[in-house]
Formats: structure tokens, sequence, C-alpha cells
């Protein structure tokens, strides 16, 4: 049973909990997550044992504390019954102490046999769904390997909205094979024309150990994808869509509050095959990082155990500002200053010479209190990091 704790004894640092499902019914050739096809029939019911075994072992980290989010990504969560979802966070709720409002999202795929479950997973709790949709345009989802077309996409979005769920993302790509700039501003438009509360609009990347990347498809230039990307910012902030990560774009007050936690460098667990966690310690003044057996069947065997943990080490003091950048410099409002001491215990001399080369060289605005990345950081973010390896 949870320890009863509130907002005041609990930790400053925010800890979310990520669940990983890792089947799927088709792998997309551009995807490199932990995820495997589902040609055949798959335990659910003992993975999703499994999944409670595994949380119980993380209790010692996160029974004391108040649990800020939980996202249910993959693969594909959907493929998964309300009902099993249910006796998932049924469990969550009866070890766990979670702040009233916290935000529960589902990945989804705008399948109509999926989309029939929204309205359950709607009455288990889950309150925010990401529907992962790419393209409005039939010929961009048969090449990128998706399963639906867009009148499935649009249907999807429209059972989402009659099952009540007020806040929903929106996941599409640009960069696509033989794509144009007006071709990616209409899949763009089409999405914002479904009234969602958030989008996320990221460019097509070919990630090795992808079907992709063995057989690269044609995709647009640098010049053309930098165009496609400044037209849908400025298409996007004339729409009310505030930019406020790198490829997240937010309604007002509907910010992901599972993401922006990663970003913040506050602290997550992930259970589920091949799920990554990082933990602080704060009074200890340690950062640890850890991540689980890959394998579904073999995570499902291993599952409340401690040998379902396959690599664990502790970040060097070295390491930590980098750790932080990588996250923060996303935001384009930035971060408090005083947010990097709460999350790293480290002093703000340890980078001050990094931040003042950074500012000179035009990558971070002059602010006293915040850590905030110029547009010309955002844009060449790789090079502004280079700075903190040092």
């Amino acid at each position: 049973m949870k320890k009863e704790i509130d907002v005041e004894t609990a930790s400053s640092i925010p800890i979310s909990l990520y669940i990983h499902i890792p089947w799927c019914v088709k792998k997309c050739p551009y995807c490199d997550f932990n995820s495997h096809e589902a040609s055949m029939s798959f335990d659910e019911q003992g993975y999703i044992n499994a999944l409670i075994n595994d949380l119980e072992v993380e209790l010692p980290h996160i029974s004391d504390r108040l649990l800020t989010s939980i996202f249910i990504g993959g693969g594909t969560p959907s493929l998964f019954s309300p009902e099993s979802l249910d006796m998932l966070l049924s469990s969550i709720r009866e070890y766990l102490n979670l702040y009233s409002n916290i935000e529960i999202t589902l990945e989804v795929n705008p399948g109509t046999v999926e989309a029939k479950k929204f309205f359950e997973y709607k009455e288990v709790g889950i309150n925010r769904l990401s529907i992962g949709i790419q393209s409005f345009d039939d010929k961009s989802l048969k090449l990128l390997g998706r399963i639906h077309d867009a009148d499935e996409a649009k249907e999807a979005i429209l059972i989402c909205k009659e099952a009540g769920f007020g806040n929903f993302n929106l996941d599409i790509m640009y960069g696509l094979p033989n794509q144009t700039v007006d071709n990616a501003l209409l899949d763009l438009t089409q999405a914002v024309e479904q009234s969602p509360t958030h989008i996320s609009w990221y460019q097509l990347t070919i990630e090795p150990n992808t079907a992709f990347s063995s057989n690269p498809p044609q995709i647009p230039n640098d010049d053309i994808t930098w165009d496609m990307q400044k037209e849908g910012q400025e298409f996007l902030k004339h729409s009310d869509f505030h930019r406020y990560e790198i490829s997240a774009y937010t309604k007002k007050k509907f910010a992901s509050i599972h993401n922006t936690n990663y970003w913040e460098f506050g602290d997550y667990i992930g259970i589920g095959a091949g799920a990554h966690s990082k933990v602080t310690n704060a009074s200890e003044g340690k950062i640890e990082r850890y991540s689980r057996h890959k394998i579904p069947k073999r995570y499902i065997e291993l599952a409340g155990s401690k040998a379902v943990i396959t690599e664990k080490r502790l970040l060097n003091a070295s390491e930590i500002p980098l750790e932080f950048m990588m996250n923060a410099l996303r935001l384009t409002d930035g971060v408090p200053s005083k947010l990097f001491f709460e999350r790293t215990g480290l002093s703000m001399d340890t980078i001050a010479k990094e931040l003042k080369y950074a500012e000179k060289g035009g990558l971070l605005e002059s602010h006293q209190n915040k850590i905030i990345p110029s547009s010309q950081g955002q844009r060449y973010l790789n090079d502004l990091l280079e700075i903190f390896m040092r």
C-alpha cells in the first residue's frame, strides 16, 4: 500500500512514470523505437502482470513522491484492451501518490478498430491522447508504412472528441519523401482544422538500424526542409500555437506536462521492455540512469526482480551539465537559472564560462535569471550543445 504524503513533503524534483508497450501491427520503416510486430498473438495479460510486478520493484524510489504524469507509449499501446489498462492504472493508484490533476496520456493510432476503444479509455482515467497521424496525404502515409489513410485519421480524431478528450496531441511529420513546402503546409492546415490542443510537428530523420537506413527514400534537401520549417512555424504561430520546444506546439495551458518534465531535467521511472529511468537522490547528490531488458518475452520473465535491469550507472559530475543542457535548451522559452542547481545540485559557477561563451556567440540570449537559447541557438542546437562538452 502507498505511503500517504502531501505536496509539502514531496521532493522538489517532479517525477513521472513512462510505461512502454512494445507491440505494433506493423513496424514503420522510419521507427527506431523498441517495438515488435504483433504478427502472432502476444501475452497481454502476462505483460500487464509484468508491468505491475516491475512497478513494485520501483516503489523504494517513488513511494514517497507525488507522480506528476503518466505516459503510455510504444509500439502501439492502443492494441491493449481498456480492461488491461484499467487493471494497470488501478495498481498505480494503489501503490503511488498522484497529483489531483495528473496528466495521463495514451499513444494511439488512427485505425478504426482502435478508435472505437477511445470512449472506454476515457472511462478508465486516461485524460489525454496522442494520435499518430504523421500525414493527411495517402501517398505519404503509404511511403511511411502507415496502415491508416487520411479518412481514418480524421474519423479517429472525431471519435476522440466525441469521447470527451478535451486535450489531445496530433503527431505530424515534415520532410517526407517527395514532399513539397506546399504539401507540408497542407498537412499542417488540416491538422489545425481538427482543433487539437497540441501538435508535435517534427522532421523525418533517417535513423540507424531502420528499414529506411538500409533503403533510404528520396527526401527533400536541407534548403527545402528549412523553408518547410520556417513557413510551418509562422503558420502555427498565426494559428495560436505556441512553440515551446523544438518540435512541440501548444494552445495556451496545454503544454505536455510529461514531456516538459523531461526537458526540465525532472525524474522519471520507465517500466516495460527497454524502458529507461532517471532518478535523483538529492540527499546524496547522485543522479542515476538505468534501463530494462528490451526483449518482451524475457522482460516478462524477469519483471519483479532486479535482474530486469540490464544497465545502470551514476552520472559523473563532469557529464551532468551537458545532460541538463541537452534537455533544457530544447525549450524555446528556456528555464530559470536556479533550476540548474535545483535539478543537478551543482553551482551555476560550474557552467559560467560556457554560458558567457554561448552568449557572446549569439547562441544564448542575455538574461539575468534565465537560460534561453536564441533563435540562432535553436536552429544550431548541436553547435550550442558542443560548448558544454568542453
